[in-house]
């Protein structure tokens, strides 16, 4: 699924293409189902008219701000955001779920193979986004906040971070990332770290999270940017492993292992992460 440097990436690139166009209307080659939170007549009637005022993240959520409203888009696993001009096909159509055409003649589209992906329209984003904590590249997300709310838990760290109400954004090939970086066992507990380990992981997660973002992103499985290009960040990960990818750690050459941690594949350097002693 796409995490907060593919979401970051996707809205940064949108932008140029959206900001200051208006959504004639909303078209579904088929019936929507649950991916729209509205019925789909009402749903095109609702956003018919609606200017791009803004386009910003949250967690790995995009929101486009349409003024009165905003539309909420939620990639989830193969989920994927492009801008062509209204005649012009494209691969990605094959899974294609809705249509916005523009005021200028190009079109937002949506396709999705797997169905997962969500499309909102709400007043507020607070009326559909789950509790989120803060955002781990914000300037308010201190050393400070961070250990205060490190303080406040318990459980294996690699549980934590995926937790989006403890910080928002971060999935599963960034928490692996984070924890080889800061030296820590995806098993250490949180109420055990001490502020120095605390400090470690906290500058972890925000170099991580930075370098996905300045590769655009990690193309694995079906992640692509919007213009249809790959990301780079998979070529550049230190513990993330897919299924066959038997490369070792880039730090010290040991063979990466991996176990089972709240049913999500984890994946660590014996000899950089040490297991915790107790």
């Amino acid at each position: 699924m796409p995490e907060l440097p593919e979401v970051e990436t996707a809205v940064r690139a949108l932008r140029e293409p959206l900001l200051a166009r208006t959504i004639l209307t909303a078209h579904f080659p088929e019936p929507p189902r649950r991916m729209i939170n509205l019925p789909a007549d009402r749903f095109a009637a609702c956003i018919s008219g609606a200017p791009i005022r803004g386009l910003s993240r949250r967690a790995k959520y995009l929101i486009f701000d349409l003024g009165t409203q905003c539309l909420i888009v939620h990639l989830k696993m193969t989920g994927h955001l492009y801008v062509l001009p209204s005649e012009q096909a494209d691969p990605m159509d094959r899974w294609l779920r809705v249509r916005f055409p523009l005021d200028n003649g190009t079109e937002l589209r949506f396709s999705d193979a797997r169905r997962f992906g969500r499309i909102y329209l709400a007043e507020r984003p607070e009326a559909i986004l789950p509790p989120l904590g803060p955002e781990p590249l914000d300037a308010a997300f201190t050393l400070d906040a961070f250990i205060a709310r490190l303080h406040k838990r318990k459980g294996a760290l690699k549980r934590l971070l995926l937790d989006q109400a403890f910080i928002a954004g971060i999935g599963n090939i960034y928490a692996d990332e984070a924890l080889h970086i800061a030296k820590l066992h995806p098993l250490q507990r949180a109420e055990r770290l001490s502020d120095a380990e605390g400090e470690r992981l906290y500058h972890a997660i925000r170099q991580a999270l930075g370098e996905g973002i300045a590769r655009m992103g990690a193309s694995i499985g079906w992640y692509r940017q919007p213009d249809g290009r790959r990301g780079e960040a998979q070529h550049y990960l230190r513990a993330y492993r897919t299924r066959g990818d038997s490369r070792p750690c880039p730090v010290c050459g040991t063979p990466i292992c991996t176990i089972r941690v709240g049913q999500r594949s984890t994946h660590f350097c014996p000899s950089c992460q040490p297991a915790p002693s107790d």
